[in-house]
């Protein structure tokens, strides 16, 4: 009973975000506000061609798509908040709210990471068993593989956010970022936290090192492939076919291995430099990857850019 009463203490939450720093905030502000509009504007581009141009409706694309929606509502599910705490004195959120906005983005980080890793064996098949790729990656294949890294990164946020919202809060509600940052709300937590630590390091052996683990795998295979084609041509032709989903890859995770992997200062006025590298990187990582994702297959993908042009050339004849 003490332990309920002690977390009904707490109703709502305070977002420190970069109020520490009052003149960073108008200029990321606006940093930030341009960026997500490119996230939104760039993503749903992508969607709308991918899904009106017959040529792109092909597994590769299906789940270029699903990436596109997920990045979407990755962003929304932080920026907005991020945005409204920079033209306020003091960002709060409910509890209830909190918890809805730790399980989106928990959600379409670990749903990200999975669908990476369909990706990484959709190319595989393409390049490695070119003859046995429409029965391999049939629709009745592809949908599945899609729906099931929505439904793997949907259950595991499930868990992760009901495992840090029952904890006890006994007053303190200050928490140190811009969001609801998972491992920033367990540091408020007034009881024994080893079972949220376990839990979220088994999902991290899921939903990140086991996709990594995939992808490596399959690009040893596709480069075996791609070395043993005779023509210059033929192996730059093969290659270009996957470059971009490798670009999009090393940027995703070695920007996640940059955030949790470099060593902590131990000097306090480094610690508090290191404080605030640690919320810029997080507020770059929620809307720079998503950002680069469509530029990345726009540039880089032949088939996007003529749909693109077919798209406008279209619209422009239509006028």
């Amino acid at each position: 009973m003490e332990s309920a009463n002690q977390t009904d203490s707490v109703t709502e939450f305070i977002l420190l975000g970069l109020s520490a720093h009052p003149k960073l905030e108008k200029t990321f502000f606006v940093l930030i506000l341009l960026m997500y509009l490119v996230v939104l504007l760039g993503n749903g581009v992508l969607i709308l061609v991918t899904i009106l141009d017959s040529h792109l409706h092909t597994p590769m694309y299906f789940f270029l798509q699903n990436l596109s929606f997920l990045d979407i509502c990755y962003t929304t599910s932080s920026i907005p908040l991020v945005l409204d705490g920079f033209v306020t004195s003091q960002e709060t959120i409910s509890f209830s709210g909190c918890a809805v906005q730790m399980f989106l983005s928990f959600a379409m980080g670990a749903t990200e990471c999975a669908l990476l890793g369909m990706m990484a064996f959709d190319r595989y098949v393409a390049i490695c068993k070119p003859l046995r790729y429409p029965m391999v990656m049939s629709k009745a294949a592809y949908v599945p593989m899609a729906a099931s890294c929505w439904a793997a990164g949907s259950s595991a946020s499930m868990v992760q956010t009901f495992l840090v919202m029952r904890l006890p809060f006994c007053g303190d509600n200050i928490i140190n970022h811009s969001t609801c940052e998972i491992l920033a709300v367990l540091k408020l937590a007034c009881a024994d936290i080893s079972i949220n630590v376990i839990s979220i390091g088994v999902t991290n052996m899921i939903f990140l090192v086991a996709p990594v683990l995939s992808i490596l795998v399959s690009y040893i295979f596709i480069l075996t492939t791609i070395l043993r084609i005779p023509s210059a041509e033929g192996r730059k032709k093969a290659f270009s076919t996957c470059s971009a989903h490798l670009t999009v890859v090393v940027i995703f995770y070695g920007t996640i291995f940059f955030m949790y992997g470099k060593p902590k200062s131990k000097d306090p006025l480094g610690a508090d430099k290191q404080d605030l590298l640690d919320k810029l990187i997080s507020l770059f990582y929620g809307v720079v990857t998503p950002m680069l994702n469509p530029i990345i297959y726009s540039l880089r993908n032949k088939d996007v850019k003529a749909a693109v042009r077919n798209l406008v050339n279209q619209k422009h004849f239509t006028q």
